[in-house]
């Protein structure tokens, strides 16, 4: 009898809330992209976790907005409801002002360059502290693509910026100065409403990674597409940490290991995807332009003359930035 009870016992411990979650976690990933790096990214991730996990985690995913639009979803990975978000950094600075460091001109030479310098030990510790204090970690993070300029007067020599209404994705000082400094007027749009504004011209260009243009065919409004001198978008994957620590040590380390290696597993993915665009504007009749080496230094000269003065208005800012710049320059070459 008392074998029996036992027997019954544990069998309601198995099948209760408590004993179903330690047995398996669900991760819920989420993307506004799809069919880009963000997303081999996630696939990857997916794949290397349950791999390691032996069925204790199973990881979704949930690109393309699927779990709702970036706000909420940033909001949903800080209050737990979701378990990973991994937008462009801009969309995190509400959060932590810190991740304006990202927006940063001439931080990062390209994206193989920015790619090796988010590898770096010490460059993953610092970063792994942002947006901490909303109960948020960053377990990942890669250049996107090359950030670009689509305008419907051609923009090739920086005093081409001068007049023109530019929407900038963000509107924290690291993205609007820059361009003021230009003598442009930045203006803050959600890419939701851009292609309506160009095509009837209540802005001149807009800001925005490399891929974007051509996934949403913006050949067919303007063809004059200028790539900005060592600007790069960033897309961090967010944890929430609570979740994060509920998976006890072990599964916690597979998950931050495999971030890490999916990082580096789409790298490449990441550098050809970029051309893979470049030449899709082309064959679509979109030109590619890149500055002149003299006026590359003239545009990054204007814009990286802004950072003193932001910089020394936050401290913390500051600090990121020098460090990210020393661990740049060792690895510029």
């Amino acid at each position: 009898m008392k074998f029996r009870a036992a027997c019954l016992a544990a069998a309601l411990i198995g099948l209760s809330p408590a004993g179903a979650l330690a047995q398996q976690f669900t991760m819920k990933l989420s993307s506004p992209t799809v069919n880009d790096i963000t997303h081999e990214w996630m696939k990857e991730f997916k794949t290397g976790v349950e791999a390691r996990a032996n069925g204790k985690i199973k990881v979704e995913i949930y690109p393309a907005s699927q779990l709702g639009q970036i706000p909420a979803t940033v909001e949903g990975t800080a209050m737990g409801t979701i378990e990973v978000v991994a937008p462009a950094s801009g969309f995190l600075i509400g959060t932590e002002p810190r991740f304006q460091v990202f927006d940063a001109p001439g931080l990062f030479r390209d994206m193989a360059h920015a790619q090796r310098v988010f590898a770096d030990p010490e460059v993953r510790t610092r970063l792994a502290t942002f947006a901490s204090v909303k109960g948020m970690e960053m377990i990942a993070v890669w250049p996107h693509g090359p950030i670009m300029l689509l305008s419907h007067k051609a923009v090739r020599k920086a005093d081409d910026f001068k007049g023109q209404k530019i929407r900038v994705p963000g509107a924290a000082p690291l993205q609007i100065d820059p361009f003021k400094k230009l003598g442009a007027s930045p203006v803050s749009m959600p890419l939701g409403e851009v292609l309506s504004a160009m095509q009837n011209r209540t802005i001149d260009g807009l800001i925005a990674s490399s891929t974007v243009f051509t996934a949403f065919k913006y050949y067919d409004i303007a063809k004059s597409l200028t790539a900005l001198p060592e600007s790069l978008l960033v897309v961090p994957a967010m944890v929430n940490k609570g979740f994060l620590k509920s998976l006890g040590p072990d599964l916690e380390a597979v998950v931050r290991d495999e971030a890490f290696k999916a990082q580096r597993k789409v790298e490449k993915f990441g550098i050809e995807d970029a051309a893979r665009t470049i030449e899709t504007w082309k064959r679509n009749g979109g030109e590619n332009i890149a500055l002149p080496e003299n006026e590359a230094k003239a545009y990054l000269d204007q814009v990286k003359s802004v950072l003193p003065g932001l910089l020394s208005a936050n401290a913390k800012l500051k600090e990121d930035y020098d460090a990210l710049a020393a661990v740049s320059q060792k690895l510029r070459d």
